[in-house]
């Protein structure tokens, strides 16, 4: 198996890279929307809203907790999660940065 060699990258480019990964799965997708219309949320109501199996929402769950969009603090024997707000605004001000490089450059290069 091939090393990915992100060292070599700048820790910018490797937050994007961890960001488009956690947005390149449907259910991660869903999971935040259904985050934010609630504010909080309990895994079991996720299995109910979305539709898949309690661990494979956990696995979703767990990525989405690693790069730091949603926390959670367990409630008796449940984890209630929420969108965690200031890693969301940091994450939306790296990913404006990025998508709007082609505002800095008026050059047509065609």
């Amino acid at each position: 198996m091939g090393l990915t060699k992100t060292e070599i990258f700048t820790l910018e480019q490797n937050q994007i890279s961890s960001i488009a990964k956690v947005f390149g799965h449907p259910a991660r997708v869903a999971i935040l929307q259904h985050l934010f219309k609630i504010d909080s949320c309990i895994c079991g109501d996720l299995v109910d809203e979305i539709g898949l199996a309690q661990p494979t929402i956990s696995q979703h769950l767990k990525e989405l907790k690693k790069i730091g969009l949603i926390k959670g603090n367990i409630t008796g024997t449940s984890i209630c999660y929420c969108i965690d707000k200031e890693n969301w605004t940091t994450m939306k001000t790296t990913l404006t940065a990025f998508l709007d490089q082609d505002l800095e450059d008026s050059n047509n290069c065609c």
